[in-house]
């Protein structure tokens, strides 16, 4: 009794434990969803805001928006990209790996941009916009090489693997077509083998017994001491004769 109860209580604390885990990976599961649509509502708020400075104001606010708009979307791209493109080419992680410090560089540019946008001395700012463009220019550039070198290698992959399955396809096309020579091959081979099989036959068969001749006068009754007359389907077994 004793036994089933420490077995019970085990059984139960097991349930529970289990019950525990599930919900705390649920409720994380449903935190990261959350935070992960925070995020992209605050950037779409961002790139929104950030397209209407550009085009609705002039000199260095407008400039500055349109530095970084650019900059969040050649990066944006990219990110997803190599992201996308690395779970079916493991070679792509040294490339995530250079472009990880290639975002340092971008989120330092971009928190520079945003500062600059609230800055008061307007002269400052100007003067700095050639170099602020340089910076962009070099961050997005290699940005867009890691990018569409991603995509030349995948559309590289995908042209190959064409190629193969094209040639394949063709071969097999080819033999479902060769039927022309299938029915004068078959039967050629398939009446060889019937008379190989006749003609073998024919060499294992025995040699046929002699027929036995009943001597002269002799009645039915020899006929009967030897081998049985054959019994047929459609005749009717013939009755024993009777001796009394």
């Amino acid at each position: 009794m004793e036994a089933a109860l420490i077995i019970f209580a085990l059984m139960l604390l097991a349930f529970v434990g289990l019950g525990a885990y599930v919900t705390v990976k649920a409720v994380g599961a449903a935190k990261r969803g959350v935070e992960r649509t925070v995020v992209q509502a605050r950037r779409t708020v961002e790139d929104t805001t950030l397209r209407a400075k550009s085009f609705g104001q002039v000199g260095v606010v407008g400039a500055l928006a349109q530095l970084r708009l650019d900059l969040r979307t050649s990066m944006r791209a990219t990110q997803e990209a190599l992201s996308e493109g690395a779970r079916a080419d493991a070679s792509l992680k040294e490339s995530l790996g250079l472009f990880a410090r290639l975002s340092a560089h971008g989120r330092e540019l971009d928190a520079e941009l945003k500062r600059l946008e609230q800055e008061p001395d307007r002269q400052r700012t100007a003067a700095r916009l050639p170099e602020l463009r340089e910076r962009t220019a070099k961050i997005v550039e290699s940005a867009d090489s890691l990018r569409w070198a991603a995509r030349d290698r995948a559309l590289r992959f995908a042209e190959d693997d064409l190629s193969v399955l094209s040639a394949q396809i063709e071969m097999e096309s080819g033999a479902l077509r060769d039927w022309q020579r299938e029915p004068a091959d078959d039967l050629a081979a398939a009446a060889a083998a019937w008379d190989a099989a006749q003609g073998q036959g024919a060499a294992q068969a025995p040699a046929p017994a002699p027929a036995q001749t009943p001597a002269p006068g002799a009645g039915p009754a020899a006929l009967d001491q030897g081998a049985p007359a054959p019994q047929y389907p459609w005749q009717k077994a013939r009755r024993p004769e009777s001796t009394t």
